[in-house]
């Protein structure tokens, strides 16, 4: 077959972007959302058991700091993905037209972003509601349980997604969530019993 007929028909030239091109920005949507969801977890997380050590009994102060987290977390992680994504599309749009084709399918930077805002609420909100529903003394061991459990879901779903090992990325989560939510419980435990 030659080459022209290939061309009459529609089929792609190795410089035109193909389907793994399409592939990468149709599923950036969920990229965002991985890591929007693991760090609203691990953000919120860190933000509610530092107030719970510090003041346990104090639902209204963990309310509180708790959907000032979520906010702002949602609008840092959607500014955050919006201008990541937009320089990388603005980029391979300049290459595209340098090479002279066209870009074919870029990634949308407003998807990416509320994808990621929308997920990090979504993720935040399991530490808060735990935080906030958990009796005084297991405020803290309740939430950082189920936490630990969300984060070993978050990082075996974004290694089968870069379809790479699923115990390293797992074990990666659940250890820098754990130093997170240590960190941040001494330190309002400290503050706590000094006040």
């Amino acid at each position: 077959m030659s080459a022209g007929s290939e061309q009459e028909r529609g089929a792609r030239t190795p410089d035109e972007p193909g389907e793994g091109h399409d592939l990468a920005a149709r599923l950036n949507w969920l990229r965002a959302g991985v890591l929007g969801a693991n760090d609203g977890i691990v953000s919120v997380a860190g933000l509610v058991i530092g107030v719970a050590a510090a003041e346990p009994g104090n639902n209204r102060a963990i309310l509180v700091a708790g959907v000032a987290g979520v906010l702002a977390g949602a609008f840092s992680m959607s500014a955050g993905e919006y201008v990541s994504v937009s320089t990388q599309t603005d980029a391979e749009r300049a290459q595209a037209e340098r090479e002279g084709h066209d870009p074919g399918a870029l990634t949308s930077a407003w998807q990416a972003a509320l994808s990621s805002a929308v997920s990090f609420v979504l993720g935040s909100l399991l530490p808060l509601a735990l935080v906030l529903a958990a009796p005084g003394p297991w405020k803290v061991l309740a939430t950082a349980g189920a936490v630990l459990l969300a984060l070993a879901l978050t990082g075996a779903v974004s290694a089968r997604l870069g379809r790479s090992p699923v115990r390293p990325a797992v074990v990666r989560n659940m250890a820098g969530g754990a130093l997170a939510m240590a960190v941040t419980w001494a330190i309002g435990h400290l503050i706590g019993v000094n006040l």
